[in-house]
C-alpha cells in the first residue's frame, strides 16, 4: 500500500532560483508522484509577491496540487479574505494555516492572535472549499506553557475545523508515537503527517532547531558535531538516520510523510528510495 506523500519548498529569492525550483518540481513529481507541493508564506512586500508566484507556477504547471502556507499573525480579516478568493480563482483546495511570526518592525498583531482563529475564519469564509493543514509540535511549541497546553491549543485548531496536520521536524520516533497517543486520549482524530528534515549541514539545522524548538537529541547532535568538517560523511550519516527514521514511522503507521525539501529533489528521492516509500516500488 502507498503511503501518501508530499513536499515543502519556500518562495525562491532570485530569478535563478525559481529556475531551479522548476526543475526539482519536476524531479520530485516523476519519482514521488506526490499528493501536494506546500510553500511557505512570505508576509509582506516581494517575499509574498515570491509566494504567489510560485504557488501559481506549482498548481497550474506542475500538474501536482499546491497547498499554500497562509500565516494570520499581522493580517486583517479584509487581507486574509483577499488571499483566500486569489487561491479560489487559481483552483486550490489546500491551505496550510499557521499563526507565523510577526514581521520585524511590525507592532500591531491584526485581526488573529492564534492559528485556531485563522482556521475558524477560513471555514466561515470559504466553507468546506479548503482541505486546511495545521502545525502540529510532537515536541510541544517553544511559546507553549507546558505540553497540556500544547496539546490543548493543538485541540482548539482541529475543533476549528482543521482536517489534518503537519508536525514540525523531530529525530525521535518515540515523540511521535507519543504525541499520536496523547491526540488519541484527547479524542483528537485527524490525521497527523509526520514532516521529515533531511540532515545534510549540522551548523544550519542547530540554528533551525533551536530557532523552532525542535530537540536534536544529543546523541545526534555529538555524532554530527565529530564530522567537523567532512561533509560527505556528515551527509552520510545523516542519510541513514533520516531514512531508518522514515522507514519506521511507515511501520508504524503513519498517515503520510512531508518533507521538508530546503528546494533540492535527489536527497528526497534518495531517502524516498531508501526507506522504501517510492511509488515505483510499493503501489
Amino acid at each position: 500500500m502507498h503511503t501518501p506523500l508530499s513536499c515543502e519548498f519556500f518562495p525562491p529569492k532570485s530569478d535563478e532560483g525559481a529556475l531551479k525550483l522548476r526543475v526539482v518540481t519536476e524531479q520530485l513529481t516523476a519519482a514521488l508522484k506526490p499528493d501536494y507541493f506546500s510553500v511557505t508564506y512570505g508576509a509582506g512586500g516581494s517575499t509574498q509577491d515570491r509566494s504567489f508566484a510560485t504557488v501559481e507556477h506549482i498548481q497550474t504547471e506542475s500538474g501536482v496540487p499546491a497547498a499554500p502556507h497562509l500565516s494570520c499573525i499581522g493580517s486583517t480579516r479584509a487581507g486574509i479574505s483577499a488571499i483566500l478568493d486569489q487561491y479560489r480563482a487559481l483552483g486550490i483546495k489546500r491551505i496550510v494555516a499557521l499563526r507565523g511570526d510577526l514581521p520585524s518592525g511590525m507592532r500591531d498583531p491584526g485581526d488573529f492572535r492564534y492559528a485556531s482563529e485563522l482556521v475558524s475564519f477560513i471555514r466561515e469564509y470559504s466553507g468546506d472549499w479548503f482541505h486546511i493543514e495545521v502545525a502540529a509540535y510532537p515536541e510541544f511549541h517553544p511559546q507553549s506553557a507546558n505540553a497540556r497546553a500544547d496539546l490543548q491549543h493543538f485541540k482548539q485548531k482541529v475543533e476549528a475545523g482543521a482536517d489534518a496536520a503537519i508536525t514540525q521536524y523531530f529525530y525521535s520516533i518515540e515523540a511521535y508515537t507519543r504525541f499520536v497517543d496523547d491526540c488519541e486520549k484527547m479524542q483528537i482524530d485527524i490525521p497527523i503527517v509526520p514532516g521529515i528534515m533531511p540532515i545534510s549541514n549540522y551548523t544550519q539545522l542547530a540554528r533551525f532547531s533551536d530557532a523552532c524548538g525542535a530537540d536534536l537529541p544529543r546523541w545526534l547532535r555529538k555524532r554530527l558535531e565529530a564530522f567537523g568538517d567532512d561533509m560527505d560523511g556528515l551527509r552520510a550519516f545523516g542519510h541513514e538516520v533520516v531514512s531508518d527514521l522514515t522507514a519506521n514511522l511507515v511501520r508504524v503507521g503513519a498517515p503520510g510523510l512531508h518533507f521538508y525539501t530546503m528546494n533540492q529533489a535527489d536527497s528526497i528521492i534518495a531517502l524516498c528510495r531508501d526507506a522504501g516509500v517510492l511509488p515505483t516500488q510499493s503501489s
